[in-house]
């Protein structure tokens, strides 16, 4: 699914990943940890193909990322969802139009985006809000809406950057389990790049951790450390 080889990325001077190398078989559960700054964020970007790196190889769902042709990014950006922290939903949209857009602007049939937006709704059990608007939730809400909206296209890969920090811990927990669930449900890969030690190490999944742009650990069963 993701196979990264001596991969870098440098910004002026600074080493944002350095010579970075790790590869996620389809289907798996990870997580990417580190302190702020270690690389986390600018790895996602790279396996999303919004930044190129400057050497070192990636290949994401059998495509090269450092070969890949203008036109054909788009395909590559359909295969992929993307949870932010800062949830990135259209105020103006109420949750079902926030869900559907990217559905939309792929020309998909009404019907087809219908039934995906009802799914998405109920995997993170947000059914029962469809015409509420962002202003009208709460973080933990908001932030499953924006799950929602990643994985109504079924996705063979979903990135997480930090989904839960501006939650409390218990709603922390839930988009943790949510994540899991969808891991389960639609057999999607999943990395999730977090601080939080506690949810971590509750869920003993795979680990890789990052320090100052280097890969320092990767345990199939690891705790956050």
């Amino acid at each position: 699914m993701v196979t990264a080889k001596n991969l870098t990325k440098k910004f002026g001077d600074i080493h944002a990943i350095s010579d970075v190398s790790f590869a996620v078989e389809p289907g798996e559960f990870l997580f990417l940890t580190g302190p702020s700054g270690s690389g986390k964020t600018t790895l996602l970007r790279l396996i999303l193909r919004e930044l190129l790196p400057d050497s070192g190889s990636l290949v994401v769902n059998s495509h090269d990322l450092v070969k890949l042709k203008k036109k054909e990014l788009p395909q590559i950006r359909r295969e992929i969802g993307i949870v932010f922290q800062d949830f990135k939903l259209l105020p103006d949209r109420n949750i079902w139009e926030n869900i559907a857009v990217p559905l939309e602007v792929r020309h998909l049939p009404k019907s087809q985006v219908d039934q995906a937006v009802k799914i998405a709704l109920e995997l993170v059990e947000l059914s029962d809000k469809p015409t509420l608007f962002p202003a009208q939730l709460s973080g933990g809400e908001l932030q499953r809406i924006a799950l929602a909206r990643a994985i109504a296209g079924k996705p063979k890969l979903l990135l997480a950057d930090e989904p839960t920090g501006n939650l409390d811990p218990k709603t922390a927990k839930l988009i943790f389990k949510l994540l899991k669930d969808v891991h389960s449900e639609l057999k999607t890969t999943v990395i999730v790049a977090t601080h939080n030690a506690e949810l971590v190490n509750l869920y003993s999944q795979r680990v890789i951790s990052l320090n100052k742009g280097k890969l320092i650990k990767d345990s199939p069963a690891g705790k956050y450390e």
